[in-house]
C-alpha cells in the first residue's frame, strides 16, 4: 500500500509511474471510502448524546417553537432532539437539512439496516450505497415495519448492497406484500405489492442551473400519460419548425413543453374567433428577477445576466426579453431600492417596505450554510426587541431596524430563540454565528465560512446525557 499523505507532502506523484498511480487512486479511495463509514458511526453516536431526554427541562413544556423531538429514521430507530442537528451540519460545513439525512441514514442502517451496517464498517460495500438504501426504506410508502426493514436488509446483504433502484424498489415492494403492509393503504392492490408502490413523479432540478439558464427535469409517467406527452411534444416541435424556428429538435421539444405548461392548448380550445386580449394571462409563476443598470445618456442600461430569487439562479437578460415578448405575460416592474440605505420604523412589526429591503439583501436564512430563499423566511430581530423598553424610558436595545433585522427560516429562527445559539450583524448582510460548543461561523452573500476551524474545547454548563 502506498502511503498517500508522504506522496502528497513530498510532491512525488509526478514520479509514480502509471501502475503505481493507479494503486495510489485505489488507495485514496479506500481511504475515503472508510472514512464515510467512520462519519457514520460518528453521526449515529451524535445522536446518541442527545436522546430526547437530553432536551432542556425548560423545553419539556409545551411551549410554541420550543425543541421537541425529531423521527429521522424509520419505526424502531430511536428519537434525537432536533436542535442538535444544526450543530452537527455547522461542523461539517453543510446544510441542517443535510446533517439531518446524515443522522437518519446512520440511525437507520445501524438499527433497522444491521446486516448492511456491518458490511459498510467491513469495508465491503461503500457509504453511500448504504444510505441510498436507507433512504428508501426510511421514506418507503406505506411505512415499513422493523420486520420488513429487516427482510430488505438481509435481501441487500446477500448481494453485497450491489443493486439498482429498480431492484430496491421492487425488493420494497415485495416487503410490503409479504408483511402486507399494503392494506394500510386503501388505493392499494392487494394482487402485486410492486403496483402499491406508485413510482411517478415529476421532479425539477433546481439546484443544478445550467450557465445558460436551463433546469433539468425528470419524471416517471404513466405509459398513457407519456404516450400522449410524447405526441404533443413532437406536435409542438413541428408546429415550431413550420412557424420557422431554425432550433435543433430536442430545443423545439423542450420549448413545446413549455408551452404546455402555459395552457397553450387552453388557446387552441378558445377557437378561432376568441377574444384572445381579454384570455387570463398564461403565466401564472412569479419570478423576481434582478440586473445591474446604469445610465448611457438617457437612456437605462441593464447588464446582460443577473439573478433570479427563485433557487438563487442565473438568468439572462435575453431570457426576460422573450418572456416580456409573450403578450399574455403579465410584467410588473417594482422601483428600485437601495440595500445600502438605513431604513427605521419605532414599532416592532416590521413594515413591508423594510421587509422587502432585507429580503433583498439576505436572499437566503443566513443560518450557516441554510439555503432557503429569504422570501418565505421569518424576519428577526438580531437583538431582541424590548416591548418596554418605551413605557420604562428606556432606549430601545433591538429596534426594528435595516443594521437589526435579518430573514431566518422558521426553524432556525426557532433554533435561535430556544438556544445558545447567537450571532451579531458585523456588517450589512454579514453575521457571525456562534453554536453552543463555541464554534462560529461567518455568513454573507458568498456563502459560509468557519470563523476559528480550531476545535474549542466543551462549553461549561451543557449536560452530558447518559448513553441510551
Amino acid at each position: 500500500m502506498i502511503d498517500a499523505t508522504a506522496v502528497l507532502e513530498t510532491g512525488g506523484v509526478e514520479d509514480l509511474t502509471a501502475s503505481a498511480l493507479l494503486a495510489l487512486a485505489r488507495d485514496q479511495r479506500i481511504a475515503e471510502d472508510m472514512a464515510a463509514a467512520q462519519l457514520l458511526v460518528t453521526a449515529a453516536r451524535w445522536a446518541d448524546l442527545h436522546p430526547p431526554e437530553s432536551i432542556h427541562s425548560a423545553a419539556a413544556f409545551t411551549v410554541p417553537g420550543s425543541e421537541h423531538e425529531e423521527p429521522i429514521a424509520g419505526e424502531g430507530a430511536p428519537l434525537v432532539a432536533e436542535f442538535c442537528l444544526a450543530e452537527l451540519g455547522g461542523v461539517l460545513g453543510v446544510s441542517t437539512t443535510a446533517a439531518k439525512k446524515l443522522v437518519g441514514h446512520a440511525l437507520e442502517l445501524r438499527h433497522r439496516l444491521p446486516r448492511l451496517w456491518a458490511l459498510v464498517q467491513a469495508g465491503r460495500v461503500p457509504a453511500w450505497r448504504a444510505r441510498l438504501v436507507a433512504e428508501r426504506t426510511i421514506h418507503a410508502t406505506p411505512a415499513l415495519t422493523p420486520d420488513a426493514a429487516g427482510f430488505v436488509d438481509a435481501q441487500v446483504a446477500a448481494v453485497a448492497g450491489k443493486v439498482g433502484p429498480t431492484q430496491l424498489d421492487r425488493l420494497v415492494a415485495e416487503a410490503i406484500k409479504r408483511f402486507d403492509l399494503a392494506e394500510a393503504d386503501p388505493a392499494a392492490d392487494p394482487e402485486d405489492g410492486y403496483l402499491s408502490v406508485d413510482p411517478r413523479h415529476v421532479t425539477i432540478h433546481d439546484e443544478d442551473v445550467h450557465f445558460a439558464g436551463t433546469i433539468r427535469l425528470e419524471a416517471e409517467l404513466d405509459i398513457a400519460d407519456a404516450v400522449d406527452l410524447d405526441r404533443a411534444l413532437a406536435h409542438g416541435a413541428a408546429t415550431l419548425k413550420a412557424l420557422g424556428s431554425q432550433a435543433p429538435l430536442g430545443a423545439r421539444r423542450s420549448a413545446a413543453l413549455g408551452a404546455l405548461a402555459r395552457t397553450q392548448t387552453a388557446l387552441d380550445l378558445a377557437g378561432p374567433d376568441a377574444d384572445r386580449e381579454h384570455l387570463p394571462a398564461a403565466r401564472e409563476v412569479v419570478l423576481h428577477a434582478h440586473f445591474d443598470a446604469g445610465f448611457s445618456g438617457e437612456a437605462t442600461v441593464f447588464g446582460p445576466t443577473g439573478w433570479m430569487e427563485e433557487g438563487q439562479r442565473l438568468v439572462l437578460l435575453q431570457q426576460v426579453r422573450d418572456w416580456c415578448a409573450d403578450s399574455r405575460t403579465k410584467v410588473t416592474i417594482k422601483p428600485v431600492i437601495d440595500l445600502n440605505a438605513q431604513q427605521f420604523t419605532p414599532a416592532y412589526e416590521v413594515p413591508d417596505r423594510i421587509r422587502e429591503q432585507v429580503v433583498l439583501r439576505d436572499r437566503t436564512c443566513v443560518f450557516p450554510w441554510c439555503t432557503r430563499p429569504a422570501r418565505g423566511c421569518d424576519v428577526d430581530h438580531v437583538t431582541e426587541h424590548d416591548h418596554d423598553a418605551a413605557a420604562d424610558g428606556r432606549p430601545q436595545p433591538g429596534p426594528t431596524a435595516t443594521w437589526n433585522l435579518a430573514c431566518l427560516c422558521r426553524f432556525h429562527h426557532r433554533l435561535k430563540t430556544h438556544t445558545a445559539w447567537t450571532y451579531r450583524m458585523a456588517e450589512p448582510g454579514v453575521f457571525e454565528w456562534t453554536s453552543p460548543h463555541g464554534h462560529t461561523y461567518r455568513r454573507d452573500q458568498t456563502g459560509t465560512s468557519p470563523i476559528d476551524p480550531a476545535e474549542p474545547p466543551d462549553p461549561p454548563g451543557i449536560p452530558r446525557p447518559r448513553r441510551p
